[in-house]
C-alpha cells in the first residue's frame, strides 16, 4: 500500500454508529465529511506486537512443553496471551475489578466453573467470557493440554475470594477488603460461544460477542473474495490500535506500510494506531476473524466515498 503526501489534505469520512428506528429496524448511518488527523510519521509496532504471529511459528517456539505462556498483543488497553495448560491443571479462583476477560480455545478441554453458571466444558472453537468482579476458575479436562488466547485489561492484577489462597506475586501484597457490585451477562455478552456449532454448522449470524463500555470482540464472517486493489485502504481510528484472531479460514489484511498478509486459524494479526487497515474474508469458502477493539462505539476515518466498507 502507498499512501502518498496527499493524504492529510483531503477530507476522509467519519461514519457514525448504527442506530435503531421506532421499529427496530437499523437506520442506515449518517456519513460525515472530516479532516481526520493522522500523524505524519506512522506509528510504530512495538514488542511484543507485531503485524502478523503465525500458530504454527507460537506452538514450535514451545514444542515438547505443556505448560507455557507467551505475550502476543500488548497495548495501553489490552493483553493478549496464548496460554497452555498440562493435563489436570487448574487455575486458582479469581476475578478482575472492573473489564472483563475473555477466551478463545485452540486446542483441548476447559471446564469453566463461573459463579452463577453452570460449569461447561470449552472445546476448540469455543469464545468464553466472564464479566467484572464475577470469580472464575478453569480446569484442563482429557488427556491433552489444553491451549487458549486470553484477553484482558492490561496492566491488572487479579483479585482472590477470600475463599481462596492469593499466589506470591512480585510488588503485591493482598490484603483483605469489602467491595460490592458485579456486572453480568445479558443478551449480547453471554457465557460462551460454540463457534463451530452454532454459527458454521447452524448457520447463526456473527456480531458482538463482547460489548460494553471498554470492549468489542467482534465475530465478523463472510464468503472470500478476490483481493482488492491496493487503493482501497479501509479504514483508521485515532488513539488505539486493532487486532485479531483468525476463528476459520483465511483473511488477508492490508495495513498501512505493510505487505499483504494471509493468515490461518488461530493467527494473531495487528494494525498500529492511526494506520490504515483492509480485512477481507479470502478463498473459497467461508471464513471469520474476531476484531478486537476499545471503548464501542469506535470512530472509523474511511476514504471519501467508502464509509460502511472494513
Amino acid at each position: 500500500m502507498k499512501v502518498s503526501g496527499l493524504l492529510l489534505s483531503v477530507a476522509v469520512l467519519a461514519a457514525l454508529c448504527i442506530g435503531a428506528d421506532a421499529q427496530g429496524q437499523r437506520e442506515r448511518p449518517k456519513v460525515l465529511e472530516a479532516w481526520a488527523p493522522q500523524p505524519t510519521k506512522l506509528a510504530p509496532f512495538i514488542k511484543p506486537n507485531a503485524l502478523h504471529k503465525t500458530l504454527t511459528d507460537i506452538l514450535a517456539r514451545h514444542k515438547g512443553q505443556s505448560d507455557w505462556a507467551e505475550t502476543e498483543v500488548l497495548t495501553r488497553d489490552y493483553i493478549g496471551q496464548y496460554i497452555s495448560m498440562a493435563p489436570g491443571e487448574k487455575t486458582k479462583t479469581q476475578f478482575w475489578a472492573d473489564d472483563r476477560i475473555f477466551w478463545v480455545v485452540e486446542q483441548g478441554s476447559l471446564r469453566f466453573n463461573i459463579e452463577g453458571q453452570q460449569p461447561f466444558v470449552a472445546t476448540k472453537g469455543f469464545l468464553v467470557q466472564v464479566p467484572y468482579r464475577v470469580p472464575y476458575s478453569m480446569e484442563v479436562v482429557g488427556n491433552e493440554p489444553a491451549l487458549r488466547f486470553e484477553v484482558r485489561a492490561a496492566g491488572e492484577t487479579p483479585a482472590y475470594p477470600v475463599s481462596e489462597t492469593p499466589p506470591k506475586t512480585p510488588g503485591i501484597t493482598y490484603v483483605k477488603a469489602d467491595y460490592t457490585g458485579q456486572s453480568k451477562y445479558d443478551d449480547t455478552n453471554k457465557p460462551f460461544l460454540d463457534f463451530n456449532k452454532e454459527i458454521v454448522q447452524d448457520g447463526g449470524k456473527g456480531g458482538g460477542f463482547v460489548k460494553d463500555d471498554h470492549t468489542w470482540a467482534n465475530v465478523i464472517r463472510g464468503k472470500g473474495i478476490p483481493t482488492p486493489a491496493d487503493t482501497s485502504w479501509g479504514h483508521f481510528h485515532e488513539n488505539f490500535p486493532e487486532f485479531w484472531i483468525i476463528l476459520e479460514g483465511q483473511e488477508q489484511f492490508l495495513i498501512q506500510g505493510e505487505k499483504l498478509v494471509t493468515a490461518d486459524v488461530g493467527d494473531i494479526v495487528f494494525a498500529p494506531e492511526e494506520r490504515w487497515h483492509r480485512a477481507e474474508h479470502f478463498g473459497s469458502g467461508m471464513s471469520t476473524r474476531l476484531a478486537i477493539t476499545p471503548r464501542p462505539p469506535s470512530l472509523h476515518y474511511y476514504q471519501v466515498g467508502a464509509a460502511g466498507g472494513d
